[in-house]
């Protein structure tokens, strides 16, 4: 084996670098070596131990810092903090033009409230501005038509930020249909909750007559799942199905909204005297970020239901809210609790209201097969309602031994339960990722 200590430098300038050499010592060689050295001498041995073969050059990892291209418009780029702050208190551009000197602002250790100070912009308006003007510049990249764009060149930052959680697809048609409509901030709101739910409501009656593309299709099956909340006939569900009809841009949709409201007038109205009336006990697939986007929220203290059924009956009845800030306080402490939307179902549950924890939805008698599904569930409870009246209503029981259990209120009667532990109001499930609702990577920002 040879090492670089048994090669010896060329001195003898008159000889080349690459030249073959003579083996002065053989039996040196053959110490090392497991072949005769006569054999290993029949072919010249280069002096180099590596193919001579151009050696790639190494990549230079060195690159000279680029600062990235200033997101100030060029009037503002020469400004000092004092200037950009006059601008903005000043009003001076347009809204999308001023808006970037915020962060810039924000990035030179300014905090919103003092902006507010100098400027009068409160700091719900700087966020405002600073997501709207992001916003617009997405919708100029998408290539967005201009009449509609024209539109925000004046104004109309509050509609832009209400569409932020969409796509960049979903906010083209979205803009084009809020200018066409003449919508206000809330009516922007609804349409985007309308364009994001659409997805994830594949299972819902009526969902294939309307079409994903259109944003009116999706604010019109909106309105049209929030007339099923509501007893048939009543005004708020006609009410709520003319909304639908009224927003509604394709033929399917309009025949499906028809449909519903003609054959709604039709029904027999049900009697609140009657037991066998149906019961509505709404499902809700919780989705990522919702509570972080509801106007109002409840919080509701937790039982396991693999817990005695005592904690049920020592949890909290009522939870308030008071002061500048809102601040929840319970009427005795509690080691569990969940934030919720404010639901409709939960909305006048101010007090009494508990949540069940079960790990297993197969708890609950689901009407279809097609709910037996082993996921955790959260069973929302009126303790104020024991009394087992109506057959048709679910209730939160004691059966089997001590095992706690969901049933009809018939199914209870017959096992000679008189008094549960409260009424079911909601049953809440799990957020899960849906596929077909995933951005893709051209619609990221």
């Amino acid at each position: 084996m040879l090492s670089s200590t048994s090669l010896k430098p060329i001195t003898n300038p008159k000889i080349p670098f690459f030249s073959s050499f003579s083996i002065q010592n053989p039996s040196l060689l053959s110490f090392h070596l497991p072949f005769s050295p006569s054999k290993a001498l029949l072919k010249p041995i280069s002096a180099t131990l590596i193919p001579s073969t151009p050696q790639p050059q190494q990549q230079q990892l060195y690159q000279p810092f680029r600062p990235p291209p200033s997101p100030l418009p060029p009037k503002f780029r020469s400004l000092d903090a004092q200037g950009r702050l006059d601008v903005l208190a000043n009003r001076n551009g347009l809204w999308f033009e001023y808006a970037p000197l915020i962060p810039s602002l924000y990035q030179e250790g300014f905090s919103p409230p003092s902006i507010e100070e100098i400027t009068g912009i409160t700091g719900v308006e700087q966020n405002t501005l600073i997501v709207a003007s992001q916003v617009r510049e997405s919708l100029i990249q998408s290539k967005t038509d201009e009449d509609v764009m024209s539109f925000f060149d004046t104004g109309g930052a509050e509609l832009l930020y209400e569409i932020r959680l969409l796509s960049a697809s979903q906010r083209a048609e979205a803009v084009r249909y809020i200018v066409e409509n003449g919508l206000d901030a809330k009516g922007a709101q609804d349409l985007a909750r309308a364009m994001k739910d659409f997805p994830r409501r594949k299972m819902d009656k009526g969902w294939k007559s309307f079409e994903y593309g259109l944003p009116g299709d999706c604010l019109s099956f909106m309105y049209y799942r929030l007339s099923r909340e509501h007893r048939n006939p009543s005004e708020q569900r006609t009410a709520a199905l003319m909304q639908a009809l009224q927003v509604a841009e394709s033929e399917s949709a309009k025949k499906e909204v028809s449909q519903e409201l003609e054959g709604g007038e039709d029904e027999k109205p049900e009697k609140d005297d009657d037991l066998e009336y149906r019961v509505w006990v709404p499902v809700v697939r919780m989705q990522f970020g919702e509570v972080a986007e509801a106007t109002s929220v409840v919080v509701l203290p937790v039982c396991m239901a693999e817990e005695d059924t005592k904690e049920i009956l020592e949890a909290p009845l009522e939870c308030r809210s008071g002061g500048d800030f809102g601040v929840v306080e319970a009427e005795k402490g509690w080691k569990r609790w969940v934030v919720l939307p404010s639901w409709e179902p939960l909305a006048g549950l101010r007090h009494g209201g508990v949540v069940v924890a079960f790990s297993d939805a197969r708890v609950i008698p689901w009407k279809s097969n097609r709910w037996y599904k082993e996921e955790a569930i959260l069973v929302v409870t009126d303790r104020n309602r024991k009394e087992v009246e109506v057959d048709a209503a679910f209730y939160l029981a004691k059966v089997d031994g001590g095992r706690l259990k969901v049933d009809t209120g018939s199914a209870l009667k017959e096992m000679g339960v008189k008094e549960s532990l409260g009424t079911v109001v909601l049953v809440v499930r799990p957020p899960k990722e849906e596929s077909d609702d995933q951005l893709s990577d051209e619609d990221w920002e």
